[in-house]
């Protein structure tokens, strides 16, 4: 029999593995620089380069997204959408210097819009599923949503890896991606479920669980926000994993339209090397999220 210790050894190398073959898979495409200690993610690959297709003149643009997402698109206190995606459509519009309108949409609704002529692009966190595939084209990622884990600061977890969080319990979401990807990869780790989110991230306010592992743009809201009143930070990762997490978002276009997401494609990668979405990124995630 093979001993305990060669069999532990073999097993942490191979989940150590597996998360950076993840990682290399669904990770952003070049390395993230970093602003005031807060990493931007580059979904473009700096040394490619793509021609700016022409798009006509006389078209307007009407651009779609949801109501109720922050931050990623919402309605402010004046009634008008707002947010990560709602800057994000605006400046592409402008790189392009093309007239633009935009809407948001209540979420049941907010698909059929390209089918019903009602909008040319959809920019939302919609997870590119193979039956949103199907109906329509997507353009490059403009954003991506990695699991992390938070503690509390007070605790000395010094890093997430299966050795370090071997008999932690951790607070997770039952029944989620979340508690899936932390069965399969911290094994030793012991899951604490809960019904909802919130309930986790207090787990580990209250001390009822040394670590929360979910989605690192809900946890960084929180962090961000008064309802942790600064109890905790981020510990280990960023991990990305599609086949848990999804692939990252970009925005959807009309299988017609190939020469608009070409020219979307062609408005990201200027935005990324110009500095306009590394700004809008760190309006809406201060915190940072990788």
């Amino acid at each position: 029999m093979q001993p305990k210790s060669g069999r532990l050894a073999r097993m942490f190398s191979a989940l150590s593995g597996a998360v950076l073959v993840a990682a290399a898979l669904a990770a952003p495409a070049s390395a993230q620089s970093d602003q005031g200690g807060v990493a931007i993610p580059r979904y473009s690959d700096p040394k490619s380069r793509i021609e700016k297709p022409d798009l006509p003149r006389n078209r307007v643009f009407k651009w779609a997204t949801g109501d109720d997402y922050p931050p990623f698109h919402y309605i402010d206190a004046e009634g008008q959408p707002t947010g990560f995606a709602v800057d994000l459509a605006r400046a592409i519009c402008e790189e392009l210097k093309i007239a633009c309108t935009l809407q948001a949409w209540r979420w049941d609704a907010l698909m059929d819009t390209i089918e019903k002529r009602q909008a040319d692009v959809i920019l939302a966190m919609a997870r590119p599923t193979p039956q949103l595939r199907q109906r329509f084209l997507m353009t490059d990622r403009v954003h991506q949503t990695p699991a992390r884990f938070v503690a509390r600061s007070d605790k000395a977890v010094p890093d997430a890896t299966p050795e370090a969080l071997k008999g932690r319990t951790v607070a997770v979401v039952k029944g989620s991606a979340h508690e899936a990807f932390l069965k399969a990869y911290f094994p030793d780790a012991t899951p604490k479920p809960y019904d909802r989110a919130d309930a986790a991230r207090a787990a580990v306010k209250a001390g009822e669980a040394d670590l929360a592992f979910g989605d690192a743009v809900s946890l960084a809201f929180w962090l961000n926000g008064t309802g942790s009143e600064d109890c905790c930070r981020f510990v280990g990762g960023p991990y990305v994993d599609a086949r848990y997490f999804g692939e990252g978002v970009g925005a959807l276009v009309s299988p017609a339209d190939e020469t608009l997401r070409q020219a979307i494609d062609y408005a990201l990668r200027r935005l990324d090397e110009n500095g306009t979405y590394a700004e809008i990124y760190l309006k809406h995630f201060p915190v940072g999220i990788w």
